[in-house]
């Protein structure tokens, strides 16, 4: 790609051909990537309601959210639509330290001609806006109130920025797109599962055009990443290892949503637990090294008893449950 502030999608590429969906639909892309094009994952699986969703994103404009608890894989999602658009891709995460200026831009001393001065320095959404860029603002619900306003702004179809410090107003290039990831949608931390979630502005959540919901993969699928990622375990015996890994993550997330546990496996998890099973050729000891021992002490006991119920083989935590009973 040239220069990105003038370039432009230049062709057409097939949903069925690219994404394996059964449609006859096709979106724009670029020919050349540049670097701010995610990589390709090979191995990713994609779901299709999402992907048709964020594929309406990036063909008509469309503003999308993705909602869905956390380790689904939402931004990944996002950057591996882009990725096989070739369409490049920015993600800014509204942690609580992300304040309006950080968004905005803001003046800033720098060196001219060998002299300080004072510029104004563009931040990330103007400079996006700018530009045939897919903008994701990770933890969408985590937001401070003043940093959503700015946004709000830009979330109307034909959203322009005002920069009032430099009475300067911006329109968004054509090929400017907008997603967002959270974990509730908008509703706050009703559950106690997601401390510093915001509750949202309706009509901000009003603005989003299309709110798509991702769960985490079916097991089979899930299985078949593990062992994209870890090809050691692709024989009959590494699939029903990983048949009972992803058993345990899934009695995890299981866990997780009634509230008995505060910590859950994605399929990062499952996939980095795999490969520490290749290193230390012991399931559990893997286990213990890549999950037990991010889980909070009083919660190791219900790990390890979906550990036995899944391998059929006790941990050392069991032993803490028994005590605790007695």
């Amino acid at each position: 790609m040239t220069e990105l502030s003038t370039a432009r999608p230049d062709r057409m590429i097939s949903v069925r051909e690219v994404f394996g969906i059964d449609t006859d639909l096709r979106v724009p892309a670029f020919s050349e990537g540049e670097d701010h094009v995610p990589e390709v994952d090979s191995a990713y699986r994609f779901n299709p309601d999402v992907t048709l969703a964020l594929l309406a994103g990036f063909s008509r404009d469309r503003r999308v959210m993705v909602q869905g608890l956390h380790g689904t894989g939402k931004s990944t999602h996002i950057e591996q639509v882009a990725a096989r658009l070739n369409w490049p891709c920015v993600r800014v995460n509204l942690d609580g330290h992300i304040s309006r200026l950080d968004l905005v831009g803001k003046d800033a001393v720098v060196l001219r001609d060998g002299q300080q001065v004072t510029e104004f320095q563009e931040g990330i959404v103007p400079w996006a806006l700018q530009r045939p860029v897919a903008l994701i603002f990770d933890e969408y619900d985590a937001g401070r109130p003043d940093v959503m306003f700015v946004i709000q702004r830009i979330l109307e179809r034909d959203g322009k920025l005002t920069l009032m410090d430099q009475n300067r107003v911006i329109s968004p290039h054509p090929c400017f797109r907008l997603f967002a990831t959270a974990n509730t949608v908008g509703l706050g931390n009703l559950s106690g599962l997601y401390h510093g979630a915001q509750r949202l502005n309706h009509a901000q959540i009003d603005r989003w055009n299309i709110v798509a919901a991702l769960n985490y993969l079916p097991r089979n699928e899930e299985i078949a990443i593990v062992q994209a990622r870890v090809p050691q375990f692709a024989d009959a015996a590494g699939r029903a290892l990983i048949d009972s890994m992803v058993a345990v993550a899934e009695l995890t997330r299981k866990g997780f949503a009634a509230g008995d546990l505060s910590t859950l496996m994605s399929p990062r998890t499952v996939i980095t637990w795999a490969e520490n099973v290749e290193i230390f050729r012991d399931p559990a000891l893997a286990f213990r090294l890549s999950f037990v021992n991010k889980c909070d002490e009083a919660e190791r006991a219900i790990v390890a008893e979906y550990f036995q119920r899944c391998f059929d083989r006790e941990l050392e935590e069991s032993h803490q449950l028994a005590t605790h009973q007695e």
